[in-house]
């Protein structure tokens, strides 16, 4: 809308004045309908016997009343038509003004949409509510004139008395009762009149969307979103809200439900075509069940509504849609319902030459209902397949190893109690896996059975036929199921997972395995019945679940797994709730009093690494290394600062670290070595556990491709130290790819690459990473004051995992001083002599809670050796005598007997 054309038509005014104007017309005709409602207050002539002839005469046949030729049915109105004239005046009046504010209000309406008026309650509030309000107000005023009984009486008998006083009948009066005859079914007429005001209608309702659902919301998610909480965000409280629209905070959700109700029921052609307006048309309607014209004059919003969109004839009724859905809910109509998208190939054969604009139009409809009824039979056969495969993985979930152990004591019980015959009372009878199969009646139907005979249906429908063609269209029943159930076979394997980002809690590894394997095998025994490509569908479908998102956008078991390994498992690890056994080869939880913590080793140990891979596959795998790398990169971003705050120091020492006098003053301006050795836990422990999930890959890429994993470990053994860096870091990656473990780990090597700093020089990144390494060799002494230092020889480790130092210090050191082209051995060398010169320094320490632990920190040298194939007993040999070594293993191995020994004697 031009501004020339808003300043010229004065529509704002218009609009301002036209809702006073109508809010008096509305109080006149609510007044005339009390007074006539009211026995003491309606006019006396209405109520005088004498009178009751010429008003049904008047009311039966208004608005043609021939005055002149009906004496013997008017005579009473002649008598008294003086009084009737002045007794009428103001009631004729204001239906009148009814009829003049109706013309004035089509006229303004017909106005605004000559000039295209854009109404939007967010940006010309005044403008857009006096546009509403106006239209609630005109359908209140008529919706009032259609609620009084006595109209026609009050309009024919005033211009009765007015032709015999007068001798001819009010000018109005013709206008006025055609008038009052069109709104006998006022909504009905109404809806008519607004036809072609519906766009500017929807556009100005639609705008109320936003503020609407917003205001419109229940009691519990302005709890949960704390909308209405004094103590969620205390320092807010003074703060004033700022809004570009805060007119509109001052809408109540009645108006704007009396805005959204009667505009839409007036132009209802925009809740087909827009879902928008549908979706704020439902939403209002669950608000309340009336809404206020005027006082206690309200209007009863379902019921009207009711009446209204049933008086409404269609056109061409969805027989065929009512129909496929009825064929849908009989089972032994099922194998039937592939007539349905048969028929739509028929549309075709309706088409005529002589009318070639038709051909479009029913190609489209052929096709879309076609299509509609091709996809709801593929989502019928989906839904069936995934019930009876829950119901089947529900059945393997029954021999699953953890549910032996009642079965076993049950055994155990029954051979050393025999006496005892009669179960315990609170312990129900568990089936044995297979009872659901014993049937004493055959007429007895389970589940099972209806979801098979759902399925056999479903079955002969979909391989009816291979395919056929709709206008040009070849459509293939198989591909919509294959597509249906592949999508719905990745959220089933997600759903199995169980995952619960709140509680933390998630399926084991094995037993998923376990339910997925149920799930592929009952789709693959289906493959010749369903007609669909079941290994495509299972090979899609798995291949999506390595990947971390489907392709639908959604989240797989390999996002799932490695946010809960990471967020769960490590992160409890690192704080030394749970600690790495290497002889277990799996996480243990340590128990804590008062806690109920979950075991770890059901989740980290040999098969369920085994059963993770054979889930996420390569590139799951792939993208869980990735993630774990970035958490290592993360810590080794933090130790490199530590390195540069002690730079100077750590210079100092590496020169003089066989000076004691120099080291004692030098050790102690050091910061942060607890620190260091806490960061290099963490990566140790994340490396740890890679180093499992790795094996594990290996074992199932193994049994797989046997063919290529020995090509792939032989290409690996040819890997010299003289070959190319590049070359031998290629063949790693090949090699880490398929879970066989490297010298140098490529992954780590590309994540650290990743961190490189602009501002930094090569040699500078070399230095800190060679200090680095003497900042762990002279922080290792720090460890034996820690009580959970102590070597555990059931574990294999520490209790603090400080035994998964030694794999953090030689990974990361080789992917260091490799990314920087330095020999690893030498650097590695030199660890060994200032970590061993240490550890002999912290001999001579006379405070012994400083040594209580230093036998099992010394045995950290040992396993520092072992993990590196760069290091060997000779050089451990040539740097710490190894008697200090057997000395510790056997002060450690005396002392753990010696805490033993009061438990069994107790």
């Amino acid at each position: 809308m031009s501004l020339t054309s808003a300043y010229q038509h004065k529509l704002a005014e218009k609009l301002t004045i036209l809702n006073d104007r109508g809010q008096g017309v509305l109080i006149r005709m609510y007044n005339i309908k009390k007074t006539c409602s009211d026995p003491k207050s309606k006019p006396p002539f209405l109520l005088e016997k004498s009178m009751e002839p010429s008003l049904k005469y008047i009311n039966k046949k208004f608005p043609n009343i021939d005055v002149r030729n009906s004496t013997q049915h008017l005579g009473p109105v002649h008598r008294e038509k003086a009084e009737i004239i002045r007794f009428l005046t103001n009631y004729y009046q204001s239906f009148v003004d009814v009829m003049e504010f109706r013309d004035h209000v089509y006229e303004l309406l017909n106005t605004i949409d000559a000039c295209q008026c854009h109404f939007d309650i967010n940006l010309n509030f005044d403008f857009t509510r006096s546009y509403l309000d106006l239209i609630v107000t005109y359908t209140s005023v008529i919706l009032l004139l259609s609620r009084i009984e006595d109209r026609r009486i009050l309009i024919g008998m005033y211009n009765c008395a007015h032709e015999m006083l007068h001798g001819h009948g009010d000018p109005s009066f013709a206008r006025l009762g055609q008038m009052v005859l069109e709104y006998d079914h006022p909504l009905k007429k109404l809806t008519e009149e607004f036809g072609p005001h519906t766009k500017a209608v929807s556009g100005a309702l639609l705008s109320l969307h936003f503020l609407f659902v917003r205001r419109n919301q229940g009691a519990e998610q302005w709890r949960s979103a704390q909308l209405l909480s004094l103590i969620s965000n205390p320092p807010a409280m003074i703060n004033p809200a700022n809004s570009d629209t805060m007119a509109c905070e001052y809408l109540s959700v009645e108006v704007m439900e009396r805005w959204i109700i009667i505009g839409f029921l007036l132009c209802h052609g925009c809740l087909n075509s827009n879902s928008q307006c549908q979706k704020l048309w439902k939403l209002c309607l669950q608000g309340s069940l009336y809404i206020t014209l005027i006082r206690e004059d309200v209007l009863q919003v379902h019921k009207v509504t009711e009446d209204l969109f049933s008086s409404l004839k269609g056109f061409h009724l969805r027989i065929f849609e009512k129909m496929f859905a009825m064929t849908l809910e009989e089972p032994t109509m099922l194998r039937y319902a592939i007539a349905f998208p048969l028929i739509c190939a028929h549309f075709v054969h309706c088409t005529h030459e002589m009318c070639p604009e038709e051909y479009p139009h029913l190609k489209n409809h052929g096709l879309h209902h076609c299509n509609c009824f091709l996809e709801e039979l593929a989502k019928q056969t989906s839904n069936c397949v995934l019930e009876i495969c829950a119901e089947q993985r529900n059945l393997s979930e029954q021999l699953l190893p953890k549910h032996c152990a009642t079965t076993i004591s049950k055994a155990k019980n029954k051979k050393t109690v025999k006496q005892r015959q009669t179960p315990r009372k609170g312990e129900p009878e568990r089936d044995k896996p297979g009872a659901e199969s014993h049937r004493k009646n055959r007429s007895i139907v389970t589940n099972m059975d209806k979801l098979h005979l759902n399925l056999t249906e479903l079955a002969l429908t979909m391989n009816h036929v291979y395919s056929f063609s709709v206008f040009e269209h070849t459509l293939f029943p198989s591909e919509y199921l294959s597509s249906h159930l592949e999508a719905r076979l990745n959220r089933a394997i997600v759903w199995l997972a169980g995952y619960n980002a709140t509680t933390q809690e998630i399926v084991r590894p094995s037993e998923l395995l376990a339910g997925v394997k149920a799930y592929i095998g009952f789709i693959q025994s289906l493959a010749q019945f369903l007609g669909a490509d079941a290994s495509r569908v299972i090979r899609n479908a798995l291949l999506q679940q390595t990947q971390p998102l489907d392709s639908c956008g959604e989240q797989t078991i390999t996002t799932l797994y490695t946010n809960w390994y990471l967020e769960s498992l490590l992160r409890q690890a690192s704080s030394g709730t749970i600690i790495f056994s290497p002889a277990m080869q799996a996480f243990v939880s340590l128990p804590r009093e008062g806690e109920q913590n979950f075991s770890a080793e059901e989740f980290s140990d040999i098969s369920e690494m085994r059963a993770l891979a054979e889930l996420l596959g390569p590139y799951g795998m792939k993208f869980l290394s990735e993630n774990l790398m970035w958490h290592v990169t993360s810590q080794i971003v933090e130790l490199k600062k530590l390195v540069v705050e002690n730079m100077d120091i750590l210079v100092q020492i590496r020169s003089n670290f066989s000076k004691p006098d120099l080291m004692a003053s030098l050790l102690p301006q050091l910061t942060g070595a607890e620190n260091v050795l806490k960061r290099m836990t963490i990566i140790g422990v994340i490396l740890s556990f890679r180093a499992m999930a790795q094996e594990g890959l290996r074992e199932v890429f193994s049994s797989h491709c046997p063919f290529l994993m020995g090509p792939i470990e032989c290409l690996k053994e040819f890997v010299t130290p003289d070959t190319d860096i590049k070359v031998t870091l290629s063949i790693f990656e090949l090699a880490s790819a398929a879970g066989v473990g490297c010298d140098i780990d490529p992954a780590l090597v590309a994540a650290i690459a990743n961190l490189k700093a602009d501002t930094s020089s090569p040699e500078e990144e070399y230095k800190v990473a060679c200090l680095l390494l003497i900042f762990l060799a002279v922080s290792l002494p720090f460890l034996a004051n820690d009580p959970s230092s102590f070597y555990s020889i059931e574990k294999d480790g520490y209790n603090n995992n400080i035994h998964c130092l030694t794999k953090a210090i030689i990974q990361v050191s080789a992917a260091l001083f490799t990314l920087y082209n330095k020999n690893i051995e030498t650097h590695l060398k030199e660890f060994l002599v200032v970590a061993s010169v240490s550890l002999l320094q912290l001999g001579q320490e006379t405070d012994k809670l400083k040594t209580r632990n230093r036998e099992s920190i010394s045995l950290l040298m040992r396993l520092v050796v072992e993990e590196s194939s760069f290091l060997t007993l000779d050089m451990l040999e040539s740097c710490f005598p190894y008697v200090l070594l057997r000395n510790a293993y056997r002060e450690v191995s005396r002392a753990f007997h010696l805490n033993r020994v009061p438990a069994n004697t107790h």
